[in-house]
């Protein structure tokens, strides 16, 4: 459904913050992807319409929906492991809803409905007796 956009994106690295020890100080391990919707050359028009209404208020005040992931200790691991939360993110967005189709009550639903209802008012007139002095 989605094109391979890797050619669109835009990595940045910088240090994770968590556990990993000293590596932490010195590894950039954090990975952040960049994606610019409305510049993007391998989407339809209709999908960059429907992305930027979806995902608008995840874009920033340049139009580019931003993404980290700081989950393992591994470079590599991080930059796989927010290429797919990307791709999850915009397919997500492209999903549209089923309609929903408009259903009626069986007889044998309404009938069992009305006979709760004349129950339930039995129940209660039967409580209504007034008390005799």
């Amino acid at each position: 459904m989605l094109p391979d956009l890797s050619s669109e994106l835009t990595f940045q690295t910088s240090r994770s913050s968590g556990p990993g020890g000293q590596n932490v100080n010195k590894v950039a391990s954090r990975v952040e992807v960049w994606f610019s919707i409305a510049n993007s050359e391998l989407l339809t028009p209709d999908q960059k319409a429907l992305l930027l209404e979806k995902l608008g208020p995840r874009l920033n005040k340049d139009g580019f929906l931003h993404l980290a992931s700081q989950e393992s200790r591994s470079q590599l691991d991080n930059k796989e492991g927010v290429v797919q939360k990307l791709y999850e993110t915009l397919a997500q967005a492209l999903r549209r809803p089923k309609p929903r189709k408009r259903t009626k009550p069986s007889k044998a639903a309404i009938e069992r409905r009305l006979q709760s209802k004349q129950k339930q008012g039995q129940k209660k007139a039967n409580r209504r007796g007034g008390m005799d002095f």
